[in-house]
């Protein structure tokens, strides 16, 4: 099915060789994916474990394959976005995304825009960290605000070239010998380590903005059964070269931290180990990373500041609807409630900058984001095995064992959050 308003866009023309040029929002979404966080958990890794994990890195790729493929594949097959899909499987559906959408944004708003501003102020110390977080806010806000999907991919794909030339030129400069490298792609599990693997499978690109994928296809014209195929390749690109970046931060932390006994405080280790690089490698090399560190930090903001209010603004256009309408017209990013969340995710967090983070909140932040990822995977299990999509774009054995996996290893990783958050 597709919109009934608007006809599928026509079959991809490319040759199979220049089919690379339609690369684009799966890219954006692996992108966002990957914050400071996650610069964090693969550095640690490293630094404790060496090249052991650099499997679990592989797994994780594969497994956020599987969710943004299917997040894509929904759309194009039902020509319905993925909230539809969540409404037409009950009300609670769109309760529980509204509530987790509003605690979310405004502490999400703070966090993303204080990382930013710390790899900013490690560059230029000469701003105070709080005025660089609210410039990055506002940066974001002012490029999704003009509503023109085209600038905004162009950015995203610039930052994403910078990131992953910064981040794997910090690991080509401590380059470990092959043999020992290879050594991590054989599946091991020291004593002890298992909640670092699963937190490495599961942190390679994966966020909220999965969801968002549907929407940034819609902005491509993507519609229709057709462009099945260039979404695949689309979510494979993205995350080989986000696997590559993973795999780039754990050789940094194995090759020049293993063993050391450094233990890492947060993002603002990530500032300890870039002095630690410029005394040995020189102060470009400190740059290096730096501005890798920073451009992980504001592919994050943009991509969310971009993608999340799509979702919010379905929300609001379909809470009375139908869940199976269908819309002539895709969300506008023009539209009042797109960007009434756009300004709920820049403005009101800034009032943390300064106030710090109310416990109340961050526990049900903590509480109700454990639960996102697995509500993705058993969502997509259940919508791509229904009626709603026509027989040939079901999913098959090998996308239900997959998808299967996400939702057994995103429910420990849920309930390991929940617990965390509560004892805090």
């Amino acid at each position: 099915m597709s919109s009934p308003g608007k006809s599928p866009s026509p079959t991809p023309s490319a040759p199979p060789g220049k089919r690379f040029s339609f690369v684009g929002p799966g890219l954006i979404v692996a992108a966002t994916g990957v914050g400071a966080g996650d610069l964090v958990a693969a550095l640690v890794a490293g630094t404790k474990f060496g090249f052991t994990f650099i499997w679990a890195i592989l797994i994780g790729a594969i497994l956020k394959f599987s969710l943004n493929e299917g997040v894509g594949r929904w759309q194009l097959a039902t020509g319905q976005t993925i909230f539809q899909g969540w409404r037409s499987l009950g009300k609670w559906t769109s309760g529980y995304f509204g509530i987790y959408s509003i605690i979310w944004g405004f502490i999400f708003g703070a966090a993303v825009s204080s990382s930013c501003a710390l790899a900013a102020t490690a560059l230029f110390p000469q701003i105070d960290l709080k005025i660089w977080a609210i410039l990055h806010a506002l940066a974001g806000f002012l490029l999704v605000w003009t509503g023109k999907y085209q600038l905004f991919e162009k950015v995203m794909t610039f930052f994403v070239g910078l990131m992953f030339i910064t981040v794997v030129g910090s690991a080509i400069l401590v380059f470990p010998d092959l043999i020992s490298l290879l050594s991590g792609f054989v599946p091991t599990m020291p004593q002890g380590s298992l909640f670092y693997a699963l937190g490495l499978i599961g942190g390679v690109g994966g966020s909220i903005t999965m969801a968002s994928y549907g929407y940034w296809i819609r902005e491509k014209n993507w519609t229709g059964p057709s462009w099945i195929s260039v979404v695949r390749l689309d979510s494979a690109v993205a995350y080989i070269v986000t696997g590559i970046f993973t795999i780039s931060l754990l050789i940094v932390g194995a090759q020049f931290l293993f063993g050391t006994g450094m233990v890492f405080d947060g993002e603002k280790g990530l500032i300890e180990l870039s002095k630690l690089l410029g005394e040995r490698f020189g102060e470009p090399a400190r740059w290096l990373f730096l501005i890798g560190f920073w451009s992980a930090s504001f592919t994050s903001l943009l991509g969310v500041w971009n993608g999340v209010p799509y979702l919010f603004a379905d929300l609001v256009r379909h809470w009375k609807k139908n869940p199976s309408s269908l819309d002539a017209d895709p969300v506008s990013e023009k539209s009042p409630a797109y960007r009434a969340y756009l300004i709920w995710l820049t403005f009101p967090p800034m009032l943390l900058l300064f106030l710090g983070k109310p416990v109340s909140l961050v526990i049900l932040y903590g509480v109700l984001g454990a639960f996102f990822m697995p509500f993705l995977a058993i969502t997509l299990l259940w919508l791509l095995n229904s009626k709603r999509v026509n027989k040939e774009h079901r999913n098959r054995w090998l996308s239900n064992t997959i998808l299967c996996v996400n939702v057994l290893l995103f429910a420990v990783l849920g309930i390991q959050e929940v617990i965390e958050t509560l004892s805090k």
